[in-house]
């Protein structure tokens, strides 16, 4: 019974974050959704890809149960899985990422929060697992980088959100004063530090020279 409820829990929260996930490409251009959006080359549909191939492979062979998504060895990885290519559409990439949760599903509904898995690419002793180690571990990779795509699609047009039905109309001066509102304060704790490790920079000085 308690088994069945922690792999219930865990399989509604992946669901969900795996949705976060994709909504944040929702009424992007084709460039807004594959350009960098920072200094490492981090983008919105590459996250999606990305997560994509990490679902597959670790519902996938850690459990004998090959994806039938086209994946490269892992031992070729080169980085590839992090951006969108020009041959690759976002509707690909996106049904892709859907054939990969029911693949998914199967493997978690098939199998017990027990049962044995091993991963290749991490390194001993950890390669040798099980299924709730995995949920866990598939969950947080996924929870992270919905977290990533929250600030890159606030960024491009300011929308936030984890889904539809909870979005906010964007209140333009509401968000500038709640914003110079916390520049205030890191102003003014800023000052006062810097004021506090002047003084006792200045009281350390007199007293090496006492």
């Amino acid at each position: 019974m308690i088994d069945e409820f922690a792999k219930g829990s865990l399989l509604g929260r992946l669901r969900r974050d795996r949705k976060a996930l994709l909504w944040k490409l929702d009424g992007l251009s084709e460039y807004d959704t594959r350009r960098p959006l920072t200094a490492t080359g981090t983008n919105l549909l590459g996250l999606v890809k990305h997560v994509a191939g990490v679902e597959a492979r670790y519902f996938g062979e850690v459990f004998d149960r090959p994806s039938p998504e086209p994946l490269p060895r892992w031992q070729d990885h080169d980085g590839s899985d992090l951006w969108a290519a020009e041959d690759e559409t976002r509707e690909q990439i996106i049904e892709s990422y859907r054939r990969t949760w029911e693949h998914s599903d199967a493997t978690i509904d098939g199998l017990a929060l027990d049962t044995p898995g091993h991963v290749p690419w991490w390194p001993e002793p950890y390669s040798n697992t099980n299924l709730f180690a995995i949920l866990v571990h598939v969950l947080g990779e996924t929870n992270r980088h919905a977290g990533h795509a929250d600030i890159l699609r606030e960024g491009v047009d300011g929308r936030t959100g984890m889904r539809p039905e909870h979005e906010m109309q964007i209140d333009g001066e509401a968000r500038a004063a709640y914003c110079a509102k916390i520049e205030q304060a890191a102003r003014s704790a800023a000052s006062g530090r810097d004021t506090a490790v002047v003084r006792g920079s200045t009281a350390r000085r007199r007293d090496r020279s006492v």
